[in-house]
């Protein structure tokens, strides 16, 4: 992947251990000779450079320049190459390719991390838990946890963040912002994040492989669920309550709502409370009229994604749902007596959808 064609010039993956330079090519790096002295040093916090065009970016966390501007959106950054990087947004341009799957994407970097999905490799690993990542932002962010420092504070309700990243994502609590829009749909996120699994609905993307049975899941977390199947495996976190497991705190501190009564998402119309944002939005969709999740083959819309699942079922007929007792096949998998279909309005519960739009 060494090849010009392969990394455009303003990608530098390789990097010096000594120095923190970056390189193109991993030549390049073989070439470059460091000692670990640095002799061009800041005024301002006494930090070493090997180079003074190194100095001179790094001038600029102090100064607070940003002298190279996207004409686009007007975004400012402070080196031509993240500028060059940025305007790949707009363009849509994903210039490296995944060999296995064909996925492109935006950096090189990106790349190098998508592979370790079909590899199951994880490099960075954290020293106080021995859980595994494929990046080291994953690595840091995931640090975070052991810590208990939170010097990020919302002005709105007085929470504190560890990160400011995290802040940044809380207050669209407040706003409801939802700046990553999907272009099939329309629907709107909170993070980009969000928005990539949400792309996987509609393109039928299956990223995430079982390596002992070959099934393939839409997202990591119903890989390493489906994997406990094999293993017996009891996820890590679970509730003092009643008992249930989950894979990640986040799900637990939301499922501990259950039990506290608290519902933190209100609605503006109604004044019914959620436990989930998530949730919230779903609702609104009962007093918009808005059905995001369209059927191409017949127009059909749903208010969820799960709701379109279920019905694309029933024009490929696949019964995926098996009765241990007598083998018949079903499109939903439901309990016995369990009422899944919830009216917004009343909250009465439903075992069958169809029910549900004739009690409205």
């Amino acid at each position: 992947m060494e090849g010009k064609s392969a990394i455009h010039s303003w990608e530098k993956p390789y990097m010096c251990s000594v120095c923190g330079r970056g390189f193109s090519q991993s030549s390049g790096l073989l070439r470059h000779k460091c000692n670990g002295e640095k002799p061009w040093k800041c005024g301002d916090c006494g930090k070493g450079f090997n180079y003074p065009s190194d100095l001179e970016r790094h001038w600029r966390t102090h100064t607070g320049e940003r002298p190279f501007t996207c004409i686009e959106c007007g975004k400012e950054f402070t080196q031509l190459s993240n500028l060059l990087t940025h305007q790949r947004i707009h363009t849509g341009e994903r210039p490296f390719n995944c060999s296995q799957c064909g996925k492109g994407f935006t950096h090189f970097c990106s790349l190098l991390s998508h592979q370790q999905v079909h590899t199951g490799e994880r490099l960075f690993i954290c020293s106080k838990c021995g859980k595994g990542f494929t990046t080291s932002f994953q690595l840091l962010r995931h640090q975070q946890v052991h810590t208990e420092l939170r010097p990020f504070q919302c002005p709105d309700c007085g929470k504190w963040f560890k990160s400011s990243e995290s802040l940044m994502f809380h207050q669209r609590v407040h706003t409801d912002e939802r700046p990553f829009r999907c272009s099939h749909c329309e629907t709107g996120f909170k993070r980009s994040s969000d928005l990539a699994k949400h792309r996987r609905i509609h393109t039928e993307e299956r990223p995430f492989r079982c390596t002992l049975c070959g099934s393939g899941f839409r997202w990591s977390s119903d890989l390493t669920k489906h994997r406990r199947t094999h293993t017996g495996e009891r996820p890590p976190f679970t509730c003092p309550e009643c008992g249930k497991g989950f894979i990640q705190t986040s799900d637990l501190l939301i499922h501990q709502r259950v039990h506290t009564g608290e519902r933190p998402f209100t609605c503006s119309e109604r004044g019914k409370g959620f436990t989930r944002s998530t949730d919230l939005l779903i609702h609104q969709r009962t007093h918009t009229g808005e059905k995001p999740f369209t059927y191409t083959l017949c127009g059909k819309g749903f208010t969820r994604s799960s709701h379109l699942g279920t019905h694309q079922r029933v024009h490929t007929r696949e019964r995926p749902f098996i009765c241990s007792e007598c083998g018949k096949g079903f499109t939903q998998c439901i309990h016995a007596g369990e009422r899944q279909f919830i009216c917004s309005l009343c909250g009465k519960e439903f075992t069958t959808l169809s029910h549900l739009p004739r009690h409205q």
